[in-house]
């Protein structure tokens, strides 16, 4: 018995007990009864796994949860994303990822669970909705496969339970897209204006990388979308108006509010959002001229040669710094998007399973090249935007060829890929020769056999017996995702236990080689460094722990001996990290803070956030997250300082713009503040910290 394949030329075999191939294209039936439950365990398990242990990492990155504090005492804070509830300043995001944490610090008080919660649920939403995606089409296999390899992938276990924008921008990536692949089943207008609410609202969390994936999605449906053409253009001219009003709101809001009663934008050198928009957060990050930012405004090298962010170029997220927080399934995915697009070839125009690989193809070549070739501000940890697309396409790409697995160019294919990505997994896993020595040499034996057993099972099903045959290619499946997989677990429960805090954190163990150039200076690898490294006081910091914790229960837990606090030793404490508040600092911040604005005022936001955490007080912090921002100028601070309405001026830090002001400035507004401060106010050391009260000048 044979049943035509409408893709493929000639009949496919279809052994007897096999079910015959489903036609890509069409609706997938009803989900078994298996489906829900299973489900339901993924999601259990995501759940359990992502809030595992999660008040380890303390309040994780100071900038983000003091901002977080902030919108709990003060709306106005919130809706403005400020830095701090006085609101001198924003961060230099938008702030749509900072309200689910902010509501929730509200609701219950502020602590590190408060902060980080919010941003486990997103993982487990983020799963939740790929699985919905992919088993329209393919089936519940195939999304139950997809949702698991996302929720096992290294660098979403890392930034689901943390509290960068990223979580936010992963989640609304994964609806877009489910969206538009449910617009192209029936063309209905309701899903493309969804869609187009969706990139609005991501726009709100990260700017312009949430319309990264626009170009690809947006052909896709012009060219394979159901209806006649002129609708198709409408439909998305709608769904552009639909994104544009839900992103473009805020920023009409904050464009038309007059600058002197709202924050300053922080990341901006002149107080606008759309500056920060297209500059520091958009073309900057692209040719890496990023005014004010770490790199000092100097564009970075491209195509391999090199510049603040390290070398740039297509082996980019195979490196030491990138390949294990991304790559294990990264060239799977390749074959596998290419293996489908051949399979179903022949379809029609308007073919859904087609398109599905289309459209989450699109998004991850887009992503992928954009990350690979960026010369400007570019982080480890970016890279969980790709892990549901690459998620997608395996499973996808393996469910098809499953689906054909009695033609020998199927299983040939599924074996190679078996194989290449036990080979891989091995490579990367072999960059860090202490750590599970072992793991490597099973996961590659695993995967050898996987690959011959599925070899096997063609010859043995046509042979010998169909059943033996079919037995023999389950357990080789199932090998092979052992082998797939093995490496991705193991790095990803070495990420769930370890802390991490400050703005650079990497997931897995401290890999070798893995230094990277951050602003022209190295930043050593291993635990408790930037790139590379992570846990404790991860990238330089001395992050306090939140209230109730003790030393050794917090942030600076995880940090053992040997581990090298790379930030630090570059004159970076403070930037990439909180500082560690003692009793007596605490106290004397707290004491009459009723009578001014601020409690006090610090270089860096980092800095600053780690007082105001402490104290729950608002902590003016001069210059923004890298001290660079002329927020406020030194006449706006005399003129603060006269009015009464900051106590205290912590010294140290950063010692004042340590990356210095603008291009068109000669010194730094931060640094003319530390000057002035430090002539005209008397130091006093309370609790290990240099406090200036500004309420006493020195004549």
């Amino acid at each position: 018995m044979t049943t035509r394949s409408p893709h493929l030329a000639e009949p496919v075999p279809n052994p007897a007990g096999q079910a015959p191939e489903p036609v890509p294209g069409t609706p997938v039936p009803a989900s078994p009864r298996w489906a829900r439950p299973a489900l339901l365990v993924l999601l259990l398990a995501t759940a359990a796994l992502y809030l595992w242990d999660l008040g380890a990492s303390g309040y994780a990155n100071q900038f983000y949860s003091a901002a977080a504090q902030a919108g709990s005492a003060s709306w106005k804070a919130f809706f403005f994303g400020s830095s701090d509830a006085a609101n001198s300043i924003t961060v230099d995001k938008p702030p749509a990822a900072l309200w689910p944490m902010a509501l929730s610090v509200r609701l219950f008080g502020l602590s590190s669970w408060a902060v980080l919660v919010p941003e486990a649920l997103m993982g487990v939403a983020t799963v939740g909705v790929l699985y919905a995606a992919v088993r329209r089409r393919f089936g519940a296999g195939a999304g139950l496969f997809a949702g698991a390899l996302l929720a096992l992938t290294p660098v979403a276990a890392l930034m689901f339970r943390f509290n960068n924008p990223d979580a936010l921008l992963c989640l609304l990536m994964v609806c877009a897209v489910y969206c538009v692949l449910r617009a192209l089943e029936d063309a209905r207008t309701k899903w493309l204006l969804l869609a187009g609410v969706c990139f609005g609202l991501a726009f709100l969390a990260k700017t312009l990388q949430a319309w990264l994936i626009l170009p690809p999605l947006a052909v896709v449906y012009a060219v394979c979308a159901p209806t006649p053409l002129r609708r198709r253009i409408g439909q998305l001219l709608l769904g552009g108006l639909a994104m544009v009003v839900s992103g473009g709101w805020w920023v009409a809001i904050v464009e038309l509010w007059p600058a002197a009663s709202r924050p300053y934008i922080g990341g901006s050198q002149h107080n606008s959002f759309l500056e920060l928009t297209f500059g520091y957060n958009g073309l900057g990050r692209i040719n890496g001229n990023e005014t004010g930012s770490v790199g000092g405004g100097r564009p970075g090298g491209g195509g391999g040669g090199g510049g603040a962010w390290g070398d740039t170029g297509i082996t980019r997220l195979f490196t030491s710094d990138m390949g294990g927080q991304i790559s294990w399934l990264l060239p799977a995915a390749f074959l596998l998007l290419a293996a489908g697009l051949v399979v179903l070839r022949r379809a029609r125009r308007t073919d859904a399973a087609r398109a599905a690989f289309l459209v989450w193809g699109g998004a991850l070549l887009m992503t992928f090249a954009t990350f690979s070739f960026m010369s400007g501000i570019f982080h480890q940890y970016y890279n969980v935007a790709l892990a549901p697309y690459i998620a997608a396409l395996v499973a996808m790409g393996a469910t098809l060829l499953w689906q054909r697995r009695s033609r020998t160019a199927a299983v040939l294919l599924l074996a190679v890929t078996v194989a290449a990505t036990a080979a891989w997994a091995y490579v990367l896993l072999a960059r860090s020769p202490q750590w599970l020595p072992w793991l490597r040499w099973a996961v590659v034996a695993v995967g050898a056999v996987a690959a011959l057993g599925l070899l096997l099972s063609v010859r043995m099903g046509r042979r010998l017996s169909v059943r033996l045959g079919r037995r023999l290619a389950v357990v080789a499946a199932g090998l092979g995702i052992a082998a797939g997989l093995g490496g991705p677990v193991a790095y990803a429960v070495n990420t769930v236990g370890t802390p991490h805090t400050g703005s650079i954190v990497t997931a897995g163990p401290e890999v070798k080689g893995a230094g990277g150039r951050h602003g022209g200076m190295i930043v050593i690898g291993g635990r408790g460094t930037g790139p590379g490294g992570k846990g404790g006081r991860a990238n330089g910091g001395t992050g306090g722990p939140p209230p109730g914790q003790g030393p050794g229960q917090g942030p600076g837990r995880g940090q053992g001996p040997g581990q090298r606090d790379g930030a630090r030793q570059n004159g970076l404490g403070g930037l990439l990290d909180g500082q560690r508040v003692s009793a007596k600092a605490k106290a004397a911040l707290r004491k009459n803070a009723a009578d001014h604005t601020w409690a006090a005022a610090a270089i860096g936001s980092q800095n600053a956030a780690g007082y105001q955490l402490a104290t729950g007080l608002p902590v003016m912090p001069i210059g923004g997250f890298n001290g660079s921002d002329p927020s406020p100028t030194l006449e706006q601070f005399k003129e603060y300082v006269r009015q009464g309405k900051i106590h205290y001026f912590i010294g140290g830090g950063m010692g004042g713009g340590f990356f210095g002001g603008g291009k068109d400035r000669n010194s730094s507004t931060s640094s003319d503040i530390t000057s002035w401060v430090e002539k005209s106010f008397k130091k006093v050391t309370v609790g290990g910290t240099a406090l200036y009260d500004l309420t006493r000048p020195v004549s």
